[in-house]
């Protein structure tokens, strides 16, 4: 891992120093040479020295003025200032070191130079918490073991701090999201930081603990009842569990009563999902149109999951020609659709044929029936489904048998499966009606019973209790 992702999750330490940066006295200090860092100066050396000398002996403002630096990204003014802080301190003031940790993190891919610092500042100071943390932070992946046995050690240095939270937020930053459910479990959430539950109702939701995600949320919540993070929790696990009246409470939450609330395509997508689950059609397809207008909406994948989800809330209104339409640009979106991304249009054709009559149902049924042939044509192992599906669309359009419409497919479906050594349920079921369909037609409309009489003894053998079959056999 990079040594600038070591210094990304350390920074998320902030407010674990036991140390202050700056007492109240020396804040204009530290204000000023905020405000000439960020200006740029050319003579920056020049404007800085005055402040130098009149801090030569504060170690707080010397490390204050180097954490400024360092977010400025000017590491070697950080580093001095650092040193200078270590020599008015005679190497004894915590901070000073942390600084050069993080200096080290973010100058080397090497984790192990940025430990030594952090290890440093421990020795400084045995109770300053941020160090401990920092250590374990960019050693969990040179020997997460040895990160966790310094949280451990911490832990008999400050009974207060969380430090099974800290162990929690470590593999939450690893992506371990299992294992740091396991240390997140363990710890007392009354003690926890507000971003250690946002993080724990967080990997309970990517791990579909959604009821766990839910409860932490909603403890979270009481705490703040502001916090985006929490209502979003609570918007998004609502949704999974199916409780879409609360889902749309915290989804009002979290668009008109939190604070500092970004929305992203994500955010609008569930908010159709909760509006679809709660049977408000209209409003899930206004949230999915405002999910494909917004700015993150920045690939095709992303694009298609979107557009089969509007889709679906067209179905779910029965708007057959909407739901088909946005279906076929889901199909478009897709880099390559799969047999059942093929098989969904040529339901949707089915089921807007089923709602129509005369000459419109036949143009249907024919755009089903050619969705179908397409699945055959593109996936061979969907054949047999794809053909016998097309035998069902044609009895549809031909439901007397006069023209025959569905005999290339049912015979097709009967030379195919027939000779199979091992049928299975769905090939028996397939052939049962297959054999049936062949029955009437050579007996009804070719009076060929000696033709429907073959089928007749082929369906027996699959259906001994067939009624058919045996009237066809008993025929004289």
């Amino acid at each position: 891992m990079k040594a600038i992702k070591y210094l990304f999750m350390g920074m998320l330490m902030t407010g674990f120093s036991t140390q202050l940066m700056a007492q109240d006295g020396s804040k204009a200090d530290i204000d000023a040479v905020k405000r000439i860092i960020s200006s740029k100066p050319a003579d920056l050396d020049k404007q800085m020295k005055p402040f130098y000398k009149a801090n030569k002996k504060n170690a707080e403002n010397l490390v204050a003025f180097g954490r400024a630096f360092f977010e400025a990204k000017d590491t070697l003014n950080a580093r001095s200032c650092a040193n200078q802080a270590l020599a008015a301190s005679k190497n004894k003031f915590s901070p000073a070191f942390v600084l050069l940790g993080d200096i080290e993190a973010l100058s080397s891919d090497n984790g192990g130079t940025a430990a030594a610092q952090y290890n440093q500042a421990i020795y400084a100071d045995p109770k300053n918490a941020e160090a401990y943390f920092k250590y374990a932070n960019v050693y969990r992946k040179i020997s997460p073991s040895e990160a966790i046995a310094k949280l451990e050690e911490l832990r008999s240095q400050r009974p207060d701090v969380a430090v099974d939270a800290l162990a929690g937020r470590i593999y939450y930053n690893a992506n371990d999201f299992d294992k740091a459910l396991s240390y997140y479990d363990k710890a007392d959430r009354t003690k926890m930081e507000d971003r250690d539950l946002s993080d724990y109702a967080m990997a309970a939701y990517f791990k579909q603990q959604n009821q766990k995600s839910l409860d932490i949320a909603k403890y979270g919540l009481t705490r703040k009842p502001r916090n985006a993070a929490f209502n979003r929790l609570a918007f998004f696990n609502s949704t999974d569990l199916q409780k879409y009246d609360d889902a749309l409470t915290y989804a009002d939450a979290l668009f008109n009563r939190s604070d500092s609330a970004k929305f992203s395509y994500y955010d609008y997508t569930y908010y159709g999902n909760a509006y679809n689950g709660a049977k408000q059609s209209d409003k899930a397809i206004e949230m999915y149109q405002k999910a494909l207008q917004m700015e993150d909406m920045d690939n095709k994948d992303k694009r298609a999951g979107v557009i089969k989800q509007l889709s679906d809330a067209y179905l779910e209104k029965e708007d057959f020609p909407n739901a088909i339409k946005h279906y076929q640009d889901y199909l478009s979106n897709i880099e390559k659709p799969s047999a059942n991304d093929l098989a969904g249009l040529a339901s949707l054709h089915m089921q807007h044929g089923s709602s129509l009559t005369a000459t419109e149902q036949a143009e249907a049924f024919k755009r089903a029936d050619a969705a179908y042939a397409d699945l055959a044509e593109k996936y061979e192992n969907a054949m047999e489904y794809a053909t016998f599906m097309r035998a069902r669309v044609n009895s549809q359009m031909d439901p007397d048998q006069s023209k025959g419409l569905a005999l290339p497919y049912y015979q097709k479906l009967a030379d195919v499966i027939g000779p199979k050594a091992e049928k299975d349920n769905t090939d028996k079921a397939r052939l049962n009606e297959s054999y049936r369909y062949l029955i009437a037609y050579y007996l009804i409309q070719k009076d060929d019973k000696t033709t429907a009489t073959s089928y007749a003894q082929k369906l027996i053998q699959i259906d001994p209790e067939s009624e058919i079959a045996k009237q066809v056999l008993e025929m004289k």
